[in-house]
């Protein structure tokens, strides 16, 4: 006996989660507290149906239409008008679908029979109703997503709300945003309930929502508290060209004012620094130095390394660099603390920058007419040479011979030849700026070359160059070893003889005294024997 089919008990009205009744209330309230468009949430609705259908009757052709009047959702399972019916759950016979459901329909038509939806359980119920949840939830986020993508860039006031994992989540009242931990300035704290504002610069859609993340660090947050304290850039008078940031020390920005009336600089500093303080102290006391944008790039490189004065500028605009020479005592002024100066100036234009003083510039160019001397060499080659920070003999030397025949273009035995010509020279120049002093080691050295060369026949020590170098060099040392002992020795005669000399003036001074006591004694007794003869 083939068992019975399961039968289903309809629950009672009060049990279901969806009262068809009271539908078009209920999308009446969703509408005004959600903010959600009543097609998006019709559809969702009618979407939420067909699954939970789906879920008690299997994987067929339903479609749920909502029907505004009575506020109902009618679920229809279509079928095709067939002259035998194969899969009695996608097909139906002609002569039935003639009967109970029109009669002028022909075969290959798609029919749609009305499913009663009385007759589901609880179960079937609260899938509809989770599904209706998740479309809501996915409509407000959409809703999120694009009222913040058109604020991207701009400047958000929000609360905190709580800290994770150094982060800080702020509520924007709506929803939540992150404020990353790389994004914060070091010097700043914040605790659960302060008021903070910052940059909107990433908007992304996630499968749990959009994320909005925060900035405190990006250059376009000082770009926009300008605009907002300052008019003239709102209304397009100033424009902003640059802006380069230690987030937290310093920051330079670039205006230039398309009015030749309005001072560029004077308006973003405002009447006694007026605007830029406001600017300035809600980034905690970031100093900030406002300098002119030029269209000329040594005009626009002398501004942006204020407040240090420039006296020329070189520029090779192929590589966007640019050689700045200053002052000896402007050039401490122009690199800056730990060189933040001029790492801000460079962010600022886009340009590499090189600071040297007058003093090294003056050595340079002196090193780059020895460099044209070389053979093979010419103005643009030093120039190429000058790119990868070779600017002497003694650099080019020591240089990569790879990155030399990279940017010189030449083979690897000219580098070598061009190599070597420049150490000799740059041999020469040292013994030169020496008065010679170097020449008995250069000496050595050129022996210990040759003794490399010639090798080392018939000596049964088989000395290697480098022990041939220390011998030439022991030498020259025992050779200025004799020469210091013979002068020792020549001043050690001289004070002898010098001691001697005093001796014998000595003990001839005491002679001569010696001499004159004795005749002085002699006639007091000649004196002495007179008296007694006269007596």
């Amino acid at each position: 006996m083939e068992p019975k089919p399961a039968t289903w008990r309809g629950p009672d009205k009060r049990d279901l989660v969806l009262n068809m009744i009271e539908m078009n209330r209920v999308i009446d309230q969703v509408v005004r507290e959600k903010g959600i468009e009543r097609e998006v949430l019709i559809d969702a609705l009618e979407q939420a149906m067909v699954t939970a259908a789906r879920k008690k009757m299997g994987n067929r052709n339903l479609e749920a239409h909502f029907d505004e009047e009575t506020g109902n959702i009618n679920i229809y399972e279509y079928m095709t008008v067939v002259e035998e019916v194969e899969d009695s759950y996608t097909e139906i016979s002609i002569e039935e679908a003639r009967e109970s459901l029109d009669p002028a329909c022909e075969v290959g038509d798609e029919l749609g029979v009305t499913v009663d939806a009385g007759d589901w359980s609880r179960i079937t119920a609260q899938v509809a109703r989770q599904v209706i949840i998740q479309k809501v939830r996915e409509a407000e986020r959409e809703l999120i997503y694009t009222e913040f993508i058109d604020r991207k860039g701009e400047i958000i006031n929000g609360t905190v709300q709580r800290m994770e994992k150094g982060d800080i989540i702020v509520n924007l009242g709506r929803t939540d945003a992150a404020l990353p931990y790389a994004e914060q300035i070091r010097s700043e704290n914040y605790r659960q309930g302060d008021r903070i504002r910052a940059l909107l610069f990433k908007v992304q859609k996630e499968s749990r929502g959009p994320q909005l993340l925060l900035s405190r660090t990006h250059p376009d947050f000082v770009k926009k508290l300008f605009d907002i304290e300052v008019p003239e850039i709102r209304e397009g008078v100033i424009e902003i060209k640059g802006c380069a940031r230690e987030p937290g020390e310093r920051a330079k920005i670039a205006v230039v004012s398309h009015d030749k009336d309005v001072d560029p600089v004077g308006a973003c500093v405002g009447m006694r620094g007026s605007r830029v303080r406001g600017v300035v102290q809600e980034l905690r006391g970031e100093r900030i130095d406002i300098v002119v944008w030029d269209e000329d790039p040594a005009q626009y490189g002398a501004n942006a390394l204020q407040p240090a004065q420039i006296a020329r500028v070189l520029i090779d605009e192929e590589e966007t660099a640019m050689t700045v020479i200053v002052a000896e005592d402007q050039l401490s002024l122009a690199i800056g603390r730990r060189g933040q100066n001029v790492k801000l100036a460079a962010r600022l234009m886009g340009w590499k920058l090189d600071i040297i003083s007058e003093e090294e510039s003056k050595k340079r160019e002196d090193q780059k007419h020895k460099m044209l001397q070389l053979t093979g060499m010419d103005p643009f080659k030093v120039a190429h040479l000058a790119r990868i920070d070779v600017h002497g003999l003694g650099e080019l030397s020591t240089a990569s011979p790879e990155l030399i025949a990279e940017v010189l273009e030449i083979t690897a035995d000219e580098v070598d030849a061009l190599k070597k010509e420049a150490t000799e020279a740059y041999e020469a120049e040292i013994i030169a700026a020496t008065g010679g002093e170097g020449e008995e080691e250069a000496e050595a050295e050129a022996e210990a070359q040759a003794a490399q060369e010639e090798g080392a026949e018939g000596d049964d020590s088989s000395q290697t160059p480098e022990e041939v170098a220390v011998e030439a060099a022991q030498e020259v040392e025992e050779v200025d070893a004799d020469d210091a002992a013979k002068e020792a020795d020549a001043v050690e005669e001289v004070d002898v003889d010098d001691a001697a000399k005093e001796a014998d003036a000595v003990e001839e001074a005491d002679a001569v005294e010696t001499d004159n006591e004795k005749v002085a004694q002699a006639e007091e007794v000649e004196g002495g024997e007179g008296e007694d003869t006269e007596e």
